[in-house]
């Protein structure tokens, strides 16, 4: 019981990175940050290379339609692509991994639906990782044009969430 208490108002000790770390690994995530009590946290898994995908993602998606038409597997990513790009629409992209959750807690009205005008600090859903519920900004403004995800959806790393207009 004692355990019990000290860990739940205290800070992360070794073990409880330790059990962090081998859910990340379990799960394939490359990235956590969490907050507890006063105390941050970045966790990373993995070799030096994990600053280097979020630069290497955008470089397939503009090269993905050039190489994509004969192929049908990356024809999902090439047709966000040019939508975007041939209607002037920008996109809302995942800072991390989790669980998509469009509105504050269920039963809710959600937090921006279409046609809804955002600014750049305009909180437009909730992407949930291992019990740490992150607020996702628009980054931002514009008028939302398209919702791409289902609460309880999965959402990946710089996945697109909204398109705003």
């Amino acid at each position: 019981m004692p355990r019990e208490s000290k860990s739940s108002s205290e800070q992360l000790d070794i073990d409880g990175i330790r059990q962090l770390m081998e859910l990340m690994e379990k799960h394939d995530v490359s990235e956590l940050r969490m907050q507890q009590g006063g105390a941050r946290y970045l966790l990373r898994r993995g070799p030096q290379g994990v600053a280097a995908v979020p630069m290497a993602a955008p470089a397939p998606i503009h090269a993905a339609p050039a190489h994509a038409a004969p192929i049908a597997a990356p024809t999902p990513p090439a047709a966000d692509s040019p939508a975007s790009a041939d209607t002037g629409l920008t996109p809302i992209k995942s800072p991390t991994v989790g669980t998509f959750y469009p509105s504050p807690s269920p039963g809710e009205p959600s937090f921006v639906k279409v046609g809804d005008s955002v600014k750049a600090d305009t909180i437009v859903c909730i992407v949930e990782a291992m019990k740490v519920f992150n607020q996702i900004p628009a980054g931002v403004s514009g008028t939302i044009e398209k919702v791409l995800l289902n609460e309880g959806d999965s959402v990946e790393f710089g996945q697109t969430l909204f398109l705003v207009k």
